[in-house]
């Protein structure tokens, strides 16, 4: 979601912030543009469209200069367009900034200050934190503050953010003050790169990996003051704070694409080292136990826990399905899977000893991290399952786990969501040893897991068979998934997969449930994608597919290594290795993923970047 860069120091800015939204791109955008003060006044370049497209026009018209900003911006308020593109304009020009996040109350505060004679000029909400912020620069100065004094437009800044409404993470220059950005946080993350005689601002860290390997990430409520030599934080409840500079762990993206035509089929064939990732260090072999060295409860508190939720969102959700089936299996503790965006707002009856996981890909999804918030604000132990280290969920946790399935460019979730599979296989055997778990029973897991890269890769060898597949099918606007215990999850999210990069109507249903009204949609024009691997429900799923097939619905079957019965039904069946159940939807999780890569493929969809979504959802 929306990506920002702001830089000041000795280079020239262009070309800095061109690179660095480059980097961003990953988190999908509709358009982009930069800001540039040259020293008497800011410059502007703009455009819908790719990063590509803003910097050819940068490179015909460039400005010198060596203080700038730069937006990425994915719409939330008004259509794609130049004008609607970021940075925005206060004034009459003495205010630029960009802007992530989402402003509630922005039609009354554009109603007031368009009563006050300010013209707008976009149907953006961030246009009106611009014109809100001019209109009190105005006014201290009106009030005998000095033009040009940092004073003057800290406290203009401090009595614009007092008036917004929602979730903001801005970058502001002024026109008269050309040696300072200002950078502002609340609910959208923002930080800053510490250098030498330089200073950088960014949405994330991916854009300063090589100019720096020091980084403030600032809070909620917290405001910064940056110049070439120094970086002041202000609170706005506590005042001035200490710097807490960190060390910037890795966070650059692989831009090679070696052999692969697009990052999401890089990442779906770096699935058996990223799961190899997962497990290395975590498992206790003579003990038969995964170990954590983050979850910071002791083992008495551990013991004590009597219920999980977990909560997330999109397939960090489908994940959570398949860890309530495991902590329920190997742990005997009732769990329960909440959508963030709606626990955030409920108020269910948790007790002290409840357990509560936050899963996120990023650490920065608006809605995760407002769940997990107000679990804490009530005194509940909140840990996270994470795949960005110094994301916001990641530091706001109590404890957690990190994937180490390393950056995820490809918009659509792939080595993320197996990654997230795995470590809550490692936390169910973890807490089932803690309480009735065998330790047979432990080895037994451990041994199959250990075994599982080498599937991986097996299941990896379907691709060209996919690919057929696909062509096929590519054409067809309505697709079933059905799939039974841990092959239901997986049937969610290759619905969600397929959904997300073709742009095709797609639906998850337990197989089972497909009696109970599904079935009307099922026709030639209709196919159904059956996860179906061997299992203690086999039969019951067999005869599903057959009720499909008697109403002529095309079925595509994911389906177990030399399973013959199922090649007799099925109009096409792609092959995946004999997992124990509790690994299945790892396996599947492969032909899932290549069907709605090869399909998008052929219906000509951008793949890494599918129209409205973003990377990090950062917005409610």
């Amino acid at each position: 979601m929306c990506g920002i860069v702001g830089y000041i120091g000795h280079r020239e800015a262009g070309p800095l912030l061109i690179k660095g939204l480059q980097k961003l791109e990953y988190r999908g955008y509709d358009s982009a543009g930069v800001a540039i003060h040259d020293g008497s006044s800011i410059e502007i370049r703009k455009k819908k469209g790719r990063v590509a497209e803003m910097a050819t026009l940068y490179k015909a018209s460039p400005v010198e200069g060596t203080v700038g900003i730069g937006h990425t911006r994915w719409a939330t308020h008004g259509e794609t367009n130049d004008q609607n593109s970021h940075p925005h304009v206060g004034g009459n020009g003495d205010v630029v900034l960009v802007h992530n996040g989402v402003i509630e109350n922005y039609s009354s505060l554009r109603a007031q200050l368009q009563g006050l004679g300010y013209v707008f000029r976009t149907t953006t909400d961030t246009e009106t934190i611009a014109h809100l912020l001019s209109h009190h620069l105005e006014e201290q100065i009106k009030l005998g503050s000095e033009p040009g004094e940092l004073p003057t437009y800290l406290k203009a800044v401090e009595n614009t953010l007092s008036k917004l409404k929602g979730t903001y993470g801005l970058v502001i220059l002024f026109q008269d003050l050309p040696d300072v950005m200002i950078a502002a946080r609340l609910g959208s993350p923002l930080v800053i790169g510490v250098g030498k005689g330089e200073h950088f601002i960014a949405s994330d860290a991916t854009p300063l990996a090589g100019y720096t390997d020091e980084v403030i990430y600032l809070s909620d409520h917290e405001l910064a003051v940056v110049t070439r030599d120094e970086v002041e934080i202000f609170h706005r409840d506590e005042g001035q704070q200490k710097l807490s500079i960190q060390t910037l762990d890795q966070v650059s993206v692989d831009s090679d694409l070696g052999d692969y035509e697009h990052y999401m089929l890089k990442e779906i064939f770096e699935q058996p080292q990223t799961l190899e990732n997962a497990m290395r260090g975590r498992i206790d072999e003579d003990e038969a136990t995964a170990k954590f060295g983050g979850l910071n409860l002791t083992a008495q508190q551990l013991r004590k826990i009597d219920r999980v939720v977990l909560t997330a969102c999109g397939t960090s959700w489908h994940s959570g399905l398949v860890g309530e089936y495991l902590l329920e299996e190997f742990a005997r503790i009732p769990t329960e899977v909440e959508y963030a965006s709606e626990l955030r707002y409920r108020n269910p009856p948790i007790s002290n000893s409840t357990m509560i996981f936050a899963i996120t890909q990023s650490g920065e999804t608006a809605d995760t991290l407002a769940a997990m918030r107000e679990c804490k604000r009530k005194g509940h132990p909140t840990l996270a399952i994470c795949n960005v280290v110094g994301s916001t969920i990641a530091r706001e946790a109590d404890g957690g786990i990190y994937l180490h399935a390393g950056p995820e460019v490809g918009v659509a979730s792939t080595k993320a969501f197996t990654s997230q599979v795995m470590v809550l296989i490692e936390l169910a055997l973890f807490l089932g040893r803690m309480r009735h778990l065998s330790y047979p029973a432990g080895r037994r897991i451990i041994d199959a897991m250990h075994q599982i890269p080498d599937q991986i890769r097996k299941s990896l060898e379907c691709n060209e068979l996919v690919k057929d597949i696909a062509m096929k099918y590519c054409n067809f606007n309505n697709f079933l998934y059905l799939g039974r215990l841990y092959n239901f999850p997986a049937a969610l999210e290759g619905a969600l997969k397929l959904k997300e990069i073709s742009y095709i109507h797609a639906e998850g249903y337990p197989a089972a449930e497909m009696k109970h009204g599904p079935i009307a949609l099922v026709d030639e024009e209709t196919p159904s994608v059956f996860v179906v691997p061997r299992g203690q429900i086999y039969p019951k799923v067999m005869s599903n597919l057959e009720e499909v097939k008697a109403r002529k619905g095309p079925v595509i079957a994911i389906a177990c290594e030399g399973d013959k019965k199922i090649a007799d039904i099925a109009d096409d069946v792609i092959y995946v290795p004999d997992v124990d159940d509790f690994l299945q939807p790892l396996v599947t999780a492969i032909p899932l993923q290549l069907l709605s890569y090869h399909i998008a493929v052929q219906r000509g969809c951008n793949v890494d970047r599918p129209r409205n979504l973003a990377k990090s959802v950062t917005v409610e």
